[in-house]
């Protein structure tokens, strides 16, 4: 914790400082109460233990300073024993707590050591709120196709277990969700969801972030910083995107996950945590194992329980249930037309289910309060096969080509052809009579 200790008896604010910091905290001294008001205006603590008689601002006036400033702050005053009443008053003015001088300074370590676990506690308790925020949105694994209900009774089988999960999938498939439904089902469920983004941070802070520092590991850290590894402790760590940890990291990480241990970054005091991993990638891990790019004893510590989440065009039987909870969440409650599926049900969806939320939430801003119709559906145009240098001819002309010689390559396979084109089997038959290409199974029967 970051404490301030206000004595106008230098010794003795020197002698409480040096017992807190060997318990580990962050402390600043001051011998005028003056100057602490000045300070508490811009400084915040977690802890400021006052002496209670000083001139010309005395531990009274501190104390209210230190409240007004900011009124989380716990406060412990300092009293002689000649001035309890005061003490009493300095309780009714808001301290949490005071000790008569000369008494063991290890009892006011053991205080501070109850206000760091409330603190704990409260952050802890931010924390979970938070996760039950999110958790409205990732409420519930939504469809019933077979291929995601294989995946939800994987993810209901491991839950109950501490094995590393690493859930595989395209991007915006769902990976998170399919994380969050692992810790909810798991005897971790009310203790924290914690999730790092490695893709989102630079390698320098990543590991600050995951590992926390000391005061002074690189510049700028002006004090202790726990690290999201501490936050999930007897939680679920949520690492997304592990594909892209650069290899220096990925040791300190096989280390944690090998012996729940860890050192902060400046920092030489070893750290117990209880979290469990739950990773997760869009990448194919095994060919960044042979590449060099991933260390292969990491590969097998994280993928003790490996998870595929298909992608949306692999289950369109779950696009109308995933519509309509998408809608509701953003308080929209009329079903949708028919003709609004059947063009939801045509898209390859190459961005997945994250695809589908962001072309249904352009679509209520554009319906503007009217029904969703097909006119509020701006899909984008699928990225088919580009033609070869030189091709001339119209756009009708190049796209039949193109259609033409995806069907040769496949040997005739449409579904193979769509998925040369980008584009699904369906749409493929539409394009199909559109340009009147007749294939092998559409000659008449002798």
């Amino acid at each position: 914790m970051k404490i301030l200790v206000i004595d106008d008896e230098a010794k003795m604010c020197q002698l409480v400082a040096e017992q807190l910091r060997e318990a580990g905290h962050e402390v600043v001294t001051e011998t005028s109460g003056a100057r602490a008001v000045e300070f508490l205006s811009t400084v915040r603590f977690d802890v400021v233990i006052t002496d209670l008689v000083m001139k010309p601002v005395d531990g009274i006036g501190v104390l209210r300073a230190a409240r007004a400033a900011h009124p989380d702050t716990d406060v412990i005053v300092l009293t002689a024993y000649g001035t309890i009443a005061s003490a009493v008053q300095a309780m009714r003015e808001g301290a949490g707590d005071y000790l008569v001088k000369g008494r063991s300074l290890d009892e006011l370590v053991l205080r501070c050591a109850r206000i760091q676990e409330k603190h704990d506690l409260r952050r802890e308790n931010v924390a979970l709120r938070r996760e039950l925020a999110a958790t409205d949105r990732y409420a519930e694994v939504v469809g019933a196709s077979p291929a995601l209900n294989q995946v939800r009774a994987l993810a209901e089988k491991v839950a109950a277990s501490e094995t590393s999960v690493l859930i595989l999938g395209e991007s915006g498939v769902g990976k998170e969700l399919i994380a969050r439904l692992i810790h909810r089902l798991s005897p971790r469920a009310g203790r924290p969801f914690v999730v790092v983004h490695a893709a989102a941070l630079p390698a320098t802070l990543l590991e600050s972030e995951l590992f926390g520092y000391e005061k002074g590991a690189f510049t700028g850290a002006t004090g202790r910083k726990p690290g999201r590894l501490e936050a999930a402790d007897r939680g679920t760590l949520f690492l997304d995107e592990i594909g892209e940890i650069p290899p220096a990291l990925q040791v300190k990480l096989l280390r944690f996950i090998q012996e729940r241990t860890f050192v902060r970054l400046g920092g030489s005091d070893t750290i117990t945590v209880d979290a469990r991993i739950v990773a997760a990638t869009n990448r194919d891990l095994v060919a960044a194992v042979r590449a060099g790019e991933f260390r292969e004893d990491l590969y097998y510590r994280l993928a003790v329980f490996p998870i595929e989440v298909p992608p949306l065009r692999q289950r369109q039987e779950d696009i109308p249930a995933l519509a309509a909870h998408v809608l509701t969440r953003l308080g929209y409650n009329r079903p949708l037309a028919e003709s609004v599926l059947r063009l939801l049900a045509e898209h390859d969806w190459p961005g997945n289910v994250r695809e589908l939320e962001n072309v249904l939430e352009r679509a209520l801003i554009l319906a503007a309060g009217d029904e969703i119709g097909p006119r509020h559906i701006q899909l984008p145009e699928p990225v088919l096969v580009p033609p070869t240098a030189g091709q001339g001819g119209s756009l009708f002309e190049v796209e039949r080509k193109m259609i033409e010689d995806a069907l040769a390559k496949a040997g005739g396979n449409k579904s193979k052809a769509a998925k040369l084109l980008g584009i699904t089997r369906r749409m493929l038959y539409t394009k199909l009579a559109r340009y009147c290409i007749a294939t092998e199974d559409d000659a008449p029967q002798a």
